[in-house]
């Protein structure tokens, strides 16, 4: 079998698997979102943490929830990490530094779980357990949150109530993240995936020199990893690890992982604003994105450009023997444009226009089909937008869902499309016009600056991939990645609440002969287009410094 048909036969049975999950999962957290029951599981969640999930909450009342949580989460990792020496199951290892503690636990609050350390010469049990794996479930279910609040803004009329943050948080941890996780975890541990708590061993000589590995809980934490579009891996080789990614098969069901909630929640928008119609337009439109931008680097990989590629059967640098081209192109592309981070192959090594590829799947937002959570409410901006310029096209008052699109919604979407960009681009700046941060790039020329570039912008869309060849761990990369982790986790949060508010409290406009159709396919193309020509002149000038340059010139 060809190299190329190996890869295009694992698409279409990823696109099997993800269609035969989506409705069932769709509507099962629609229903979750919706009860008015809870288990008693969740009573005694509640009970100790003093919620009352009955209570419906404003659009300011749920930010301070989601604040007040982050908040508390990020001081609990970060003395987890500094007192790492004192605890059990430290392996040895010291307490972590205050500048990577401070990253770290920024990184994992925010959902990027960008790492600047080696997990497995870094982090013991208790840490990656207790600290980290928690994250994995609660930072992803507080995305889940906010999307439901604001597709209940959606729904709801003539109110100001967005639901209870507690109720949501709890629920989507409870009912959707560990079930789910738990089978992902068996179905790893099934393929080769090692799960225990065994210490540091020696595997005998190597290269001159002693090897040596130590155990974990990986395959739970790798389950929850990839369904939380989390990304942090147990050892630094990621999912490029044996441990964590044994083969084939768990290659292509960590990608289904990667992807499932993030393509079901367009089931669950639909069910929740009563018109299935309109989420299956929110997904014709990440699908048509996240094909076309598979298709685009399945072809760039595996262009041959000599005898080398011929017989390795395509780009070969830097990517796994046991995934291929075929399996890199589509995990890489997968886990750029939701908000997952995790690699099993190493972008820096990919063809320049490749590593381009990866880089705009983050500028885009993430939204085809983005993080869990985070995906769903950045593409309903981005709707918000298209129909927005839609009424500007014809001289109408945009409307969507029955609500009306007016200035104050609009400065909401503009503010959130305009903050990840404006991290990202400043923050590269500074660095690139400072010594001290150049001093830790590997490489030169374009190829060095798509290194920084694509560090913030990884850390600014919590997405925690990096090229590989920057030297990270620095008080700099350290300190100011943290800070775009969470500026770019939690100020978009402020406008996406504000805007699910300001549409709770609108009463609903009937339709007309002049409502544009937002569940047909010329809005999906209209709002395909919108998310390219917003992207391209945002990144455009930084694209053309890097990755353009560095393909146009190989």
């Amino acid at each position: 079998m060809s190299p190329v048909l190996a890869g295009v036969l694992q698409m279409l049975a990823l696109i099997a698997a993800l269609a035969l999950a989506y409705r069932p999962l769709g509507d099962f957290m629609a229903g979750v979102y919706s009860s008015d029951k809870h288990l008693r599981v969740e009573k005694w969640i509640y009970k100790a943490i003093g919620a009352n999930p009955s209570t419906e909450m404003r659009w300011p009342a749920y930010l301070r929830g989601v604040l007040a949580f982050s908040a508390a989460s990020v001081l609990f990792l970060y003395v987890m990490q500094r007192i790492q020496g004192s605890l059990p199951g430290s392996l040895g290892f010291s307490a972590i530094d205050p500048d990577q503690a401070f990253n770290t636990a920024a990184s994992f609050v925010s959902n990027t779980n960008w790492q600047s350390y080696y997990g497995e010469q870094a982090m013991g049990h208790v840490v990656q357990t207790g600290g980290l794996a928690v994250q994995n479930f609660v930072s992803a279910a507080v995305g889940l949150a906010v999307a439901v609040a604001l597709v209940r803004g959606f729904a709801r009329s003539r109110t100001g109530e967005l639901g209870n943050f507690w109720a949501d948080l709890v629920r989507g941890t409870v009912r959707i993240l560990i079930p789910i996780a738990v089978i992902g975890a068996i179905v790893l541990v099934a393929c080769g995936a090692i799960q225990n708590f065994s210490g540091i061993h020696g595997v005998g000589q190597f290269m001159g020199g002693s090897q040596q590995w130590n155990g974990g809980a990986v395959a739970s934490q790798e389950a929850i990893k990839e369904l939380g579009t989390n990304g942090g891996g147990y050892f630094n080789a990621n999912s490029a690890h044996p441990f964590e990614n044994p083969n084939g098969i768990s290659n292509l069901f960590e990608i289904f992982l990667i992807l499932v909630i993030p393509f079901a929640l367009t089931r669950t928008f639909g069910k929740m604003v009563g018109s299935v119609k309109q989420g299956y337009a929110i997904l014709a439109t990440m699908v048509t994105i996240w094909i076309g931008f598979t298709a685009l680097m399945m072809w760039t990989e595996f262009h041959h450009g000599g005898p080398a590629f011929d017989i390795a059967g395509g780009a070969m640098e830097g990517k796994e023997t046991r995934f291929g081209v075929g399996g890199s192109s589509i995990f890489a592309v997968a886990t750029t444009l939701t908000s997952t981070g995790a690699v099993n192959s190493f972008h820096s090594s990919f063809t320049g226009f490749g590593g381009g590829i990866t880089m705009l799947g983050m500028q885009l937002g993430e939204i085809a089909p983005g993080g869990v959570g985070s995906g769903l409410y950045g593409m309903l901006i981005m709707a918000i937008i298209a129909v927005f310029i839609a009424g500007l096209m014809v001289g109408r008052t945009p409307e969507y869902l029955g609500k009306k699109i007016g200035t104050r919604e609009i400065k909401f979407a503009a503010c959130y499309i305009l903050i990840t960009p404006a991290l990202a681009l400043c923050f590269t700046a500074a660095a690139m016009a400072l010594p001290t941060p150049m001093t830790s790039m590997t490489n030169s020329g374009a190829h060095g600056f798509s290194e920084i570039l694509y560090a913030y912008t990884s850390g600014a869309n919590n997405n925690g991939s990096a090229f590989a060849g920057l030297n990270a761990d620095t008080q700099w990369f350290n300190t100011t990645i943290g800070l775009a982790m969470l500026l770019g986790r939690f100020l978009p949060m402020v406008f996406v609440l504000a805007l699910a508010g300001s549409l709770a409290e609108q009463k609903p406009i009937p339709a007309t002969a002049g409502t544009l159709g937002t569940h047909k396919p010329l809005f999906t193309g209209l709002l395909v287009g919108t998310i390219i020509i917003v992207t391209g002149l945002t990144y455009f000038p930084a694209l053309a410094l890097g990755p353009l340059a560095e393909g146009l010139g190989s």
